[in-house]
């Protein structure tokens, strides 16, 4: 049986491009400054649907079809379809059902939604490479994460201003030669678990009369998220001893986009050199579930990574989570 690799990604963002003079104009209006902090989170610009007609999931129908047509495959193709998401454009039925007719889907493809906010794509890539590890029947697969958050949070300014629109879609097949997926170490601390909440009151209280519809946008209460910082360390420090790999043999970091500020943190305190450490925030904002394969994604039109390079991925999740994955490209 083959190791579980990443075949192919690719890439679907709207055409819509956002500099951070909206934010300030948008936000100064209403007496909040928000200069200092896009520049702490090391933002520039990011893409934002700005139409009725993308969502969550018809991004996630064109980074789809980009990866099937780059990897010369159909829908008939896949033997398994994990769609990620906090923002989903329908609850039922689940996405990857509705890409599944969309693609034309085998009548024996698994299709099912996952949705562990920010740590979500990571946690799809760990759970279909292990399951297909241990099913010979399951080949290849389509993991696609997808976010729509700016409808969602327009005046909360640490989500308008960082947040992002994009979807990325990964093959993962058991055809290649190199070891793939190898590991995976999550550390969860609950310490701030409602301090963002998306429907701010629950989706049993959308209809009841005392609320708007405004009043289920996301809500946000701040908290230092540089505390991920020791997480951060700890997992992929575990994660390299169990496997016996020094952190000078990894290739690149394909970590949280979130913050540039904990990304530079976690590497110089792990003794990564600062050009294996992608940073892709800066052009992209933050894309939450989809960041560190965003990432990886350009890593690679840039020709940082090769077949072969041993990779890092980290990122952390609202509650909180965090996840490292180990993988040989």
């Amino acid at each position: 049986m083959g190791a579980v690799r990443i075949s192919d990604i690719q890439v679907y963002h709207p055409a819509n491009e956002v500099g951070n003079e909206y934010y300030i104009e948008h936000f100064g209006k209403k007496g909040i400054g928000v200069t200092s902090m896009m520049a702490l989170m090391g933002r520039e610009k990011r893409y934002v649907i700005d139409n009725a007609e993308e969502n969550t999931f018809t991004m996630a129908v064109e980074a789809s079809n980009s990866v099937l047509r780059s990897s010369g495959l159909s829908g008939k193709d896949l033997d398994l379809i994990i769609f990620v998401s906090s923002t989903p454009e329908y609850l039922v039925p689940a996405i990857a059902l509705k890409l599944h007719n969309a693609l034309g889907g085998d009548l024996h493809t698994i299709c099912f939604d996952l949705n562990a906010n920010c740590v979500g794509m990571l946690m799809a890539v760990d759970q279909a490479s292990r399951y297909m590890m241990s099913n010979p029947r399951i080949k290849r697969a389509l993991v696609v994460g997808s976010e729509h958050l700016s409808v969602h949070s327009p005046d909360v300014p640490v989500f308008a201003c960082n947040f992002a629109e994009s979807a990325v879609a990964v093959i993962l097949d058991k055809e290649g030669d190199s070891r793939g997926f190898i590991d995976s170490v999550y550390q969860t601390d609950t310490s701030v678990i409602n301090n963002s909440l998306f429907p701010a009151h629950g989706l049993s209280n959308l209809y009841r009369e005392e609320y708007t519809a405004k009043d289920a946008q996301v809500q946000f209460i701040p908290f230092d998220d540089s505390v991920c910082v020791n997480s951060a360390v700890d997992s992929i420090q575990t994660l390299l001893a169990m496997n016996e790999i020094a952190i000078d043999d990894i290739g690149a970091f394909l970590f949280s986009q979130f913050s540039v500020g904990n990304l530079k943190q976690v590497s110089e305190r792990l003794g990564v050199d600062a050009n294996k450490a992608i940073y892709i925030g800066d052009r992209y904002g933050y894309t939450a579930s989809n960041s560190p394969l965003l990432a990886l994604y350009e890593a690679l039109k840039q020709g940082k990574v090769a077949r072969g390079d041993y990779l890092v991925f980290w990122t952390v999740g609202a509650g909180w989570q965090n996840a490292a994955l180990l993988m040989q490209y």
